[in-house]
């Protein structure tokens, strides 16, 4: 039967249900359904296969996005997910954490009054349905070619890179500190935007491709580097930004005072169980919270303070709402739970003694652009105020911490301390040591995962020339 040419205005977007926000703030669970394939096919159908996809030049894969919404509408589940993962390795993850209302959907032709089509609720759709109907990655076709590189990093880039090495019959083997897979997946997202159960169900994926895992072992402690050159073909190196960027203001060494990322991991292993004495709790229950930043991480700290039942929760962000670097979803989400924000101020000082007791703040005007094309923020001078708070969480976002021995096997950093590699050329993403490879955050400075994935692949597929097998 021939579709409909007008069904996107037949059927309204439908984004699944969603957990009421009085209800949801009491648990550490996804807040969004899922939807069944009745409605997954519909929802599908409203994309106008446009000519020129904008949906697929703004995605940072590239994902075939329109054709797989037309084999979702034909119920061809089984196709959708082998192109769905063509260009992504992790479909379902992206599908829930992507901030697509900046990226897929914000390109969509509809996205103008009539409703841009639910990419993102579609792709997690097709994997996560795909899977318990007995879907697996289609290795038949793949010959061994004998050889072997080593990863270092379990996270997204990483994973993207054992993928499609995997696929190309290069036996990947992934070392990580962390005792699972995911780095920051697992250990820093909030299980409210991606249940760890997603991430291990992953890994089954990863390891029924021939993907072998080495986990709790961190390289240059527990397994030498000049080892894993030795041992193997080539290195893959994604190992992340966990540096926190600091404000550079007075008060920020206070009690009370916490780095974003550490508070996130230390709830993320007390929600799984995990007992380390080297990443304490952070318990926010009944304090006054103020978080500092207004991206995506920002949001994780706001809504974990909430469920942890904090007193009140404002966010403090310089510029306005508009241009928060942040996913527009997660602020509304963030709203909806109770989180103040205060647009257009800037923190000065962490005020306290022994502990917090509040932050002075300046108002701020929007200027000039930067070099970065975005409006800078401008101090209005008289307009400072001191907002009561006894905890603060600062999330200026990460910088890249290359480890010592990086110099000792000649991998050259920039001033920044992120990776130098290869941009041009047979070999992308190849670093000053010809036999070493690196992508992701460590290379990019902290970004989105889906941008951490492409720069996985993007890296194997160099590693793959590198070794002759492409």
């Amino acid at each position: 039967m021939a579709k409909h040419p007008l069904q996107f205005l037949e059927i309204p977007r439908r984004d699944p249900d969603k957990e009421a926000a009085e209800t949801r703030i009491l648990h550490f669970g996804e807040i969004y359904g899922q939807y069944d394939g009745a409605s997954a096919g519909a929802q599908a159908g409203r994309c106008l296969s446009c000519g020129n996809p904008y949906c697929e030049w703004k995605c940072p894969v590239h994902n075939y996005i329109p054709n797989w919404l037309d084999l979702v509408e034909q119920g061809k589940l089984f196709e959708a997910a082998e192109l769905s993962h063509q260009t992504n390795s992790l479909p379902e993850i992206c599908g829930r954490i992507c901030p697509q209302d900046r990226l897929c959907e914000g390109a969509c032709t509809l996205n103008d009054g009539i409703g841009a089509v639910s990419i993102g609720n579609v792709e997690k759709y097709i994997t996560d349905e795909a899977v318990k109907l007995g879907w697996r990655p289609d290795m038949s076709q793949v010959i061994d070619t004998g050889k072997t590189v080593a990863i270092v990093g379990a996270g997204p880039a990483g994973l993207a890179a054992a993928d499609v090495l995997a696929r190309n019959g290069i036996h990947a083997v992934v070392y990580d500190a962390y005792p699972e897979i995911g780095g920051l997946l697992t250990y820093g997202i909030p299980p409210f935007k991606l249940e760890k159960h997603v991430v291990t169900t992953r890994r089954r994926l990863l390891e029924g491709m021939g993907i072998e895992f080495v986990l709790g072992t961190r390289i240059g402690e527990h397994r030498s580097f000049d080892s894993l050159l030795d041992e193997y073909d080539a290195v893959f190196l994604g190992m992340g930004a966990y540096t926190s960027v600091r404000g550079g203001f007075p008060g920020e060494d206070l009690a009370g005072v916490h780095e974003a990322l550490p508070y996130l991991v230390a709830n993320v292993y007390r929600e799984l169980g995990t007992d380390d004495p080297s990443v304490p709790y952070v318990d926010l229950a009944g304090r006054d919270v103020v978080v500092l930043g207004g991206g995506d991480t920002g949001m994780d700290c706001n809504r974990t303070a909430i469920r942890q039942g904090a007193a009140s929760v404002r966010c403090v962000y310089r510029r306005d709402e508009r241009n928060m670097p942040g996913s527009r979803r997660e602020v509304r989400n963030s709203k909806e739970e109770g989180v103040e924000f205060l647009f257009n101020w800037q923190p000065l000082e962490i005020l306290g003694d022994s502990g917090v007791t509040g932050v002075r703040v300046i108002r701020t005007q929007l200027g000039d652009p930067g070099r970065d094309g975005r409006r800078r923020p401008e101090p209005v001078p008289g307009t400072e105020e001191t907002l009561a708070a006894d905890a603060v969480v600062i999330a200026f976002g990460f910088r890249p911490n290359p480890p010592a021995w990086f110099e000792e096997f000649s991998i050259e950093t920039l001033p920044s301390g992120r990776v130098r590699v290869a941009s041009l050329g047979d070999f992308p993403f190849q670093t000053t040591n010809p036999k070493v490879f690196a992508g992701g955050d460590m290379v990019r400075g902290s970004d989105l995962v889906v941008t951490a994935v492409f720069e996985g692949r993007e890296a194997a597929r160099g590693i793959a020339r590198y070794l002759g097998v492409l």
